[in-house]
């Protein structure tokens, strides 16, 4: 299973999306960075994605994106083949 990083916010709608279809693929190991309460992250996150907004998304190496993205990945088929590493 490829490690999965997720830049987030505790009140993001999309973000507590993101964490429903991975419990529906039930992955559980997710590292959650909660931007809301280490603001210096979103700078992190911001660095990294070129993106201000969450979430952000990382599947092993690859940067995702935001929920819009993983579901798009998702209705590709091309999701469950990342998480798998």
């Amino acid at each position: 299973m490829a490690r999965i990083r997720m830049y987030m916010t505790e009140w993001c709608p999309y973000c507590r999306r993101a964490d429903q279809l991975f419990r529906a693929k039930d992955v559980q190991d997710i590292e959650r960075i909660r931007v809301d309460l280490e603001p210096e992250r979103r700078q992190e996150m911001m660095e990294k994605s070129g993106r201000h907004t969450v979430p952000q998304i990382w599947i092993g190496e690859t940067h995702v994106g935001g929920y819009d993205d993983l579901v798009a990945l998702d209705r590709a088929g091309k999701l469950d083949a990342l998480l798998a590493g």
